[in-house]
């Protein structure tokens, strides 16, 4: 009795184990969002196109030239006359 529940709990184990893989393995079948451009950025013209290659270094220069404009922009000063 007690081994047809060890068996029973194990099959549950991976009957649970089977739904969440499929969950994930559906989940990177789903499509990228587009990344956000900052303010003042020239929006790419078409979807990222060639190899991954490509896009990585794509992905790498937008994310440079946001940094580069947000560490352009003025920091606020705190008050000092507290």
């Amino acid at each position: 009795m007690r081994a047809m529940f060890g068996l029973v709990g194990l099959v549950v184990a991976l009957a649970v184990v089977g739904v969440l893989v499929k969950k994930q393995m559906s989940a990177t079948r789903t499509a990228v969002p587009a990344l956000q451009t900052a303010p003042g950025a020239a929006a790419p013209a078409s979807a990222p196109t060639g190899s991954v290659r490509d896009q990585s270094q794509q992905v790498q220069q937008q994310v440079k030239q946001q940094m580069d404009a947000l560490m352009q922009q003025a920091r606020p000063m705190p008050d000092e006359g507290k």
